[in-house]
Formats: C-alpha cells, structure tokens, sequence
C-alpha cells in the first residue's frame, strides 16, 4: 500500500496530478481542495495517499491534509459512494464545511454539490455523523475559519455561484476575504472578486 509520496510535479489537471518519485512517475487522481493548494509543474510536493484496489483496477488517490484523506476514506466506506463520488464531494465542499454540515444535518448544502442528489446527501449525512474524523483535527481546520454571520456568507457565497464560479474556488476566496473585515453584502463580494482575481 502507499501511504504518502513526495517528489516532483510532473503534470497538473484539475483532477489529476502526475509525481516523478525518483525517477518513477505516479498518477494520481485529486480532489480540487488539493488541486488549488498545490505549487507549479517542477515544484516539489508531499501530498498522502489512498490506494484504492479493485480486481481490474488499481488507482492512487491524494490528497493535501489529513482531513480530507480520512474524509475521503470514510465516504468510500458508504454504501453507493465510490471514489469518483468521494472526489466529486471534496471537490464541491472544503472540508471543514463538508463537516459542519454532516454535524449540522444541513442536508441542502450537501444537494448542493454536483452529483449529490437528496438520498445520497441524506446517507452522507446519517452514516458520516458518528464517524467524522478526530475532534482536534475538526476543531483545528474549523478554527482557521473565522466565524461570521452565516446570511452574509450565504448571500454573498450565492452571488459568486451566480457568477459561474466552481464552489469549491467561491468558498476559498470567500474566506479570505472574511478574514480581510466585515462589511455588507457589496463590499464582501467586491473583495472575493478581487481574491479571485489574484
């Protein structure tokens, strides 16, 4: 099995990476949480692996922290999830948000996510409640998140949507430009555009 891989990226896709390990290169799929994070070709990056085994395949999964590595194992683990479903979630929610809905029951905000529909949410939601990943590693990813009015959030998260960004690179800037300051709805959008400018 292979548990991590550090070496040189190769080649870069939204969902698919390639690592020259000494002199060996390994295809690995991602999730765009990991994909965004990640440096230019030539870069070296360490990234922790799922080795997915089937009888007529074998693929390598990566991923950027832990949390979305024993997120992506426990999703796989649900009945009707495989890993292309798994990726597809991780890449429509970050991962401290795809817990705070789990927790909260927000089964609308996992139908949000493409390829999701409301029995799959419903059964994410049910069966990932009482095996989410370590307290800790929860309360520290969710503690990078400043905690801010959640209309504010959604109008503003709703507003890039209807702008055609992918949720996933929407919710980022978002983010970040909550952690800039506070300001109305306008003023918010105004700074996640400029973060997706960047």
């Amino acid at each position: 099995m292979i548990a991590n891989l550090h070496g040189r990226l190769l080649e870069k896709q939204p969902s698919r990476l390639v690592i020259d390990v000494n002199g060996v290169g390994y295809e690995l799929q991602v999730p765009l949480s990991t994909f965004y994070g990640l440096g230019e070709i030539g870069t070296d990056v360490s990234l922790r692996v799922h080795t997915h085994v089937r009888e007529d395949t074998l693929a390598l999964f990566a991923f950027a922290t832990r949390l979305e590595l024993e997120l992506f194992e426990r999703l796989i683990a649900i009945s009707g999830v495989g890993p292309r479903l798994a990726l597809a979630v991780l890449s429509g929610i970050e991962p401290a948000a795809l817990v705070r809905a789990v927790q909260g029951g927000d089964v609308a905000r996992l139908t949000g996510i493409p390829g999701v529909g409301k029995k799959t949410a419903e059964r994410i939601g049910l069966e990932l409640k009482d095996k989410l990943p370590a307290t800790p590693v929860i309360e520290q990813v969710e503690g990078e998140t400043p905690s801010h009015d959640g209309d504010l959030r959604g109008d503003v998260l709703s507003a890039l949507l209807n702008l055609g960004y992918h949720r996933a690179l929407a919710e980022r800037a978002l983010d970040s430009a909550m952690k800039v300051g506070d300001g109305d709805v306008e003023q918010m959008l105004r700074q996640a555009l400029r973060e997706l400018a960047k």
